[in-house]
C-alpha cells in the first residue's frame, strides 16, 4: 500500500493539489483542488474565440455556452478547454498517466467528453491516440499472423472505421469525371460517393478526402482498402 507521501506525489503528477487541514484527521478529511481546472479557467479569460462566443451568449444568442457558478465557461456541464497546450495536457493525462491503461480513441473520447469540451475534440483525441508509440507497439505485438482471412472487428463509433474502393470505367460527365471514389462507414453502412477524373494526382485525392470526409466526420481510426496504387503510393503522405 502506498504511503501518504507517495499518494500526494502521485496526485501532484496528475494536476491535483492536496491541502492538509489544520487539524489532524483521516485521509478522507483532506481537501482536493485541481490546479488543472484553475489553469483552464484562467486560460479561458485569454482565449479570444471563447470570449467571443461568451459575448454572443450574453447578447442572447443560443451558443450552448454558459458560465458556471465557479466562474468557468461550460458547454452544458462540460468544461470548455481553450486551444493550445492545455488540450494536449488533458489528453496526455487521460491516456498516459498511471491511473489509465492507454485507452483506445473511442473510450478515451467518451470518458473525456463527460467532463471536457472543445471544437473538434473527437478528431484530436483520435489523432493523439494514433501517435502514441506505446499503443502502436502493443498493437503490433498482438496482431495475428498475416495470411489467413480474419473477420474485421465491429466498430464502436460511427465514421471511425472505413472501407474505400474505386468504381472505374464510367462514362465521362460534363465536369470531366469518369471515376467514383466510394468511402463507407463500417458501423452505419452510410457511404460517400466522390467523383474524380482518371489521372488526378494523389495530392488532389488527399485534398478531396480532407474536404469531404475529415472535415465532416473527423480522422478515422482505421481504413480498409485494396492494394490500389492510389492508396499504396504517396496518398497518405499528402494528408
Amino acid at each position: 500500500m502506498n504511503t501518504p507521501k507517495e499518494i500526494l506525489e502521485d496526485l501532484r503528477k496528475i494536476g491535483i493539489e492536496v491541502i492538509r487541514p489544520l487539524t489532524e484527521g483521516m485521509w478522507q478529511n483532506l481537501q482536493v483542488q485541481s490546479s488543472l481546472i484553475d489553469r483552464i479557467k484562467e486560460a479561458q479569460q485569454n482565449d479570444s474565440k471563447l470570449q467571443k462566443i461568451w459575448k454572443q451568449t450574453e447578447e442572447g444568442l443560443q451558443t450552448g455556452i454558459r458560465k458556471h457558478p465557479g466562474g468557468s465557461l461550460r458547454f452544458g456541464d462540460r468544461l470548455c478547454v481553450p486551444s493550445g497546450d492545455l488540450r494536449t495536457e488533458v489528453m496526455s493525462e487521460a491516456h498516459n498517466s498511471q491511473y489509465s491503461i492507454h485507452p483506445g480513441s473511442t473510450k478515451m473520447y467518451k470518458d473525456l467528453r463527460q467532463t471536457f469540451w472543445w471544437h473538434g475534440m473527437k478528431r484530436e483525441v483520435a489523432r493523439f491516440v494514433s501517435r502514441c508509440l506505446v499503443c502502436q507497439k502493443v498493437k503490433a505485438e498482438h496482431q495475428r499472423t498475416a495470411g489467413l482471412l480474419q473477420p474485421l472487428p465491429i466498430p464502436e463509433w460511427k465514421w471511425e472505421h472505413l472501407t474505400m474502393d474505386f468504381v472505374t470505367g464510367l462514362s465521362r460527365t460534363q465536369r470531366g469525371n469518369n471515376d467514383i471514389w466510394v468511402i463507407v462507414d463500417r458501423l452505419t453502412k452510410s457511404a460517400r460517393f466522390l467523383p474524380f477524373r482518371v489521372g488526378q494526382s494523389t495530392e488532389v485525392l488527399a485534398e478531396i478526402y480532407m474536404r469531404q470526409i475529415v472535415s465532416q466526420h473527423g480522422v478515422p481510426v482505421s481504413i480498409v482498402s485494396d492494394r490500389d496504387t492510389r492508396f499504396t503510393s504517396h496518398f497518405w503522405k499528402s494528408l
